[in-house]
């Protein structure tokens, strides 16, 4: 069995993992960064990703459900549990996936709808979270893609859907039709042959 760090995270430089950044200041926000590593050659640059920069008081409603199911499943494998401490906090490359897009859902939320999201957000299985993760981060998985497709999708999913505004559809506008005293005899061509006009 491999060695790891925080949340599962391989201790072996260079590996591919996810980390949240968590700043001494109560009131900063929090950052998710995917860490590719060297992808097993050590001459290639490293290369790092911000995935999510989440408010700190949205992070404080979300970071304790993700901690108890990502402790629950590191013991159950007989690995060291986590912790969310001041500084970098490293992620197994799969858990990483999973708190970003918990992480995607509570950016558009209120700190009350984060409990509906994480219970949500619970109730998916692993595969489900990084299949929503791959979706997401396709086409909208950088810290400055907030609002844009299955991004914006993971907040109208796992919400409990009351903020979520939706124009209301515009009914198509009737004529009235006339009555029947008014309405005027409209000739086509077939009427003025039967009448024998043409």
């Amino acid at each position: 069995m491999s060695k790891t760090t925080d949340f599962g995270a391989p201790t072996e430089f260079g590996m591919h993992h996810f980390y949240v950044e968590i700043p001494t200041s109560p009131r900063d926000a929090i950052r998710i960064y995917e860490d590719f590593g060297f992808d097993g050659d050590e001459a290639r640059r490293e290369t790092v990703e911000c995935r999510l920069v989440l408010a700190r008081e949205l992070w404080n409603k979300i970071r304790d459900d993700a901690r108890r199911d990502f402790n629950e499943r590191l013991k159950s494998k007989k690995q060291s549990t986590g912790s969310w401490t001041i500084g970098k906090v490293k992620l197994d490359r799969f858990l990483g996936r999973e708190i970003c897009v918990l992480g995607w859902a509570a950016e558009h939320a209120s700190p009350e709808e984060c409990l509906v999201i994480c219970q949500k957000w619970l109730a998916l299985r692993p595969e489900e979270r990084w299949w929503l993760y791959s979706k997401t981060a396709s086409e909208a998985g950088l810290e400055d893609q907030s609002g844009r497709g299955w991004r914006k999708a993971l907040y109208c999913a796992l919400s409990d859907g009351s903020s979520i505004k939706v124009e209301p559809k515009k009914n198509p506008k009737i004529k009235e039709k006339p009555e029947q005293s008014e309405q005027q005899e409209t000739l086509t061509l077939f009427n003025l042959i039967e009448k024998g006009d043409i």
